[in-house]
């Protein structure tokens, strides 16, 4: 009896000790990029949080997450502003993707989307032409969608007494967009989309867009990110310029699904397990909107064969809360 109440003593002692060398990320617009059965995680990052520009952390159950071994420096900093980059603060919303060997980082800064590129997926993502994309006005939150027929489309938020969605055929070689295809995907029409807990112009931000069985789905999240409910939800059309038409039963990620305020702007990936994944990020608590939390959810697909289109859900009793391993 003595010698199992030591080993009690002993076993309680190390998972203690296993709990304290682990902490949350907190990490908001939130992307996860797969490959070689890794994961690798970025977003945006407090201003407090070290130096301005994008950090990146890996893993292999999505659950313990560390700075790449090979990384550029103790940090995992993939883009350093002034290193080569547009940008003198407000660095959000980062998408990796890699294009014929070639790794490209696109994101936001100083309310303008960003393209820079690496021959390394850790970087560091640079500029030969150190610019925004469009700067012709404001825009932010850039999503960069390649279709089956390889042509490229750009989707972004654009400021009109509120944010709103838009799409414009994009030139990956030349990070310009085509101005005469410029489109607004739709409007606030939704009850979910502007509660009233946080009083705000029309919200909607944060684009994912993926095409299955010659759908396009657009996740999208609507309400001010202040807002606890702050959310999402998709859309589906026939073209990446839409018409959009909402999902009926959006929001599909939501205080009242996922049990955490706030639950928003991230994006949809595949697991190694082949299983569909929505990383996003929370409030920090009840009360406190930021630093802002980062959470996995595993995401549900069902085929419906009324109105042959996939529908999509989340398991919301199964989120995951992403840890970093302390040196």
């Amino acid at each position: 009896m003595k010698s199992f109440f030591i080993y009690s003593i002993l076993l309680l002692a190390a998972l203690q000790a296993s709990a304290q060398a682990k902490q949350e990320i907190f990490f908001a617009d939130v992307t996860i990029y797969t490959e070689a059965g890794k994961y690798y995680l970025t977003g945006s990052r407090g201003g407090s949080e070290g130096p301005q520009g994008f950090a990146l952390l890996e893993s292999k159950d999505l659950k313990t997450w560390v700075v790449p071994a090979q990384a550029n420096d103790s940090l995992g900093m993939i883009l350093t502003k002034g290193d080569h980059t547009f940008g003198t603060k407000g660095f959000w919303a980062p998408q990796i993707f890699n294009d014929k060997g070639a790794y490209y980082l696109t994101y936001t800064a100083d309310e303008q989307t960003v393209l820079a590129k690496s021959t390394s997926l850790l970087g560091p993502y640079q500029q030969k032409e150190v610019g925004p994309i469009d700067g012709s006005e404001k825009n932010i939150d850039s999503y960069i969608f390649k279709d089956t027929n390889g042509k490229y489309y750009l989707y972004c938020v654009r400021f009109n007494k509120g944010n709103y969605l838009y799409v414009a055929e994009f030139d990956l070689k030349t990070g310009t967009i085509n101005p005469q295809t410029l489109k607004r995907c739709f409007d606030q029409t939704e009850p979910w989309e502007a509660t009233p807990n946080y009083q705000s112009a029309p919200i909607m931000e944060g684009p994912t867009v993926i095409k299955l069985n010659n759908k396009y789905y657009l996740f999208y999240s609507a309400n001010h990110f202040q807002n606890i409910d702050y959310a999402i939800g998709y859309a589906v059309a026939d073209s990446p310029y839409g018409p959009w038409v909402k999902y009926k039963n959006n929001p599909i990620i939501h205080r009242s699904i996922v049990g955490e305020n706030g639950s928003g702007h991230g994006d949809l990936f595949e697991g190694t397990d082949k299983q569909l994944y929505y990383v996003y990020h929370i409030h920090n608590s009840s009360d406190k909107v930021s630093p802002r939390r980062t959470r996995i959810v595993p995401v549900v697909k069902q085929w419906d064969k009324k109105v042959n289109v996939y529908q999509f859900s989340v398991k919301g009793d199964q989120v995951i809360v992403p840890l970093m391993a302390k040196k």
